[in-house]
């Protein structure tokens, strides 16, 4: 059974840092890309952060470009997301995601999310 765990989260206030963790099970962790996704008050979830499986290549969403460091380390089976020089706008609920396409089957897995919350 495929399970991520997402912690880290917390109140910060602007200017700060946290780093949150997805800790990964039941899967071929080093085969899959994982990603970071977050969801504010009233709004979509949207993409953060991903790293790929084979060669450690990342992507980053604009808004957090230059702050946000995304890294995994496969003998701990766990995604990093290092997050510095927060802001108010960076308050959401902040969820740990693998994809997998199987047997012509589009599937997310979904962590239970971490709450991140930058004052001002």
């Amino acid at each position: 059974e495929v399970q991520l765990v997402e912690s880290g989260g917390g109140l910060v206030q602007a200017g700060g840092s946290l780093r949150l963790s997805c800790a990964a099970s039941g899967f071929t962790f080093d085969d899959y890309a994982i990603g970071w996704f977050r969801q504010a008050p009233g709004k979509e979830r949207e993409a953060v952060s991903c790293v790929s499986s084979s060669d450690g290549s990342t992507y980053y969403a604009d808004s957090v470009k230059g702050r946000f460091t995304i890294s995994r380390d496969n003998a701990k089976n766990t995604v990093y997301l290092q997050m510095n020089s927060l802001k108010p706008e960076d308050t959401a609920v902040y969820y740990c995601n693998l994809n997998v396409y199987e047997l012509g089957v589009d599937r997310d897995y979904w962590g239970q999310g971490t709450q991140v919350t930058v004052s001002s």
